[in-house]
């Protein structure tokens, strides 16, 4: 599986919709495999990304936490979110 950061490049996805999205997955082949956000797209959320990807469906969706949220609360916590994986990600990288 080969990870690489999200691009809008990638998958053209309107930006509230690619805030929303923690990693994308690709297999061998280049494909899309999963689409991991940090919390569940809403339906119509995954209908715009079914859209893009030309698909019917997608069986790739994942998502960090299982709660689902308001576009209100994504807003005022977003930032200390993704600041928090930051961290972490760098911190598994220290020595003690």
């Amino acid at each position: 599986m080969i990870n690489l950061p999200i691009t809008v490049a990638v998958l053209d996805l309107p930006i509230h919709l690619e805030d929303k999205i923690f990693e994308i997955q690709f297999d061998a082949s280049n494909n899309i495999s999963k689409i991991v956000s940090y919390f569940p797209f809403s339906d119509s959320e995954r209908d715009k990304i079914l859209f893009i990807l030309n698909k019917d469906s997608f069986d790739g969706f994942r998502s960090i936490f299982t709660d689902k949220i308001t576009d209100e609360d994504w807003a005022k916590t977003k930032d200390q979110i993704k600041n928090k994986f930051k961290d972490e990600l760098f911190d598994i990288d220290k020595v003690s």
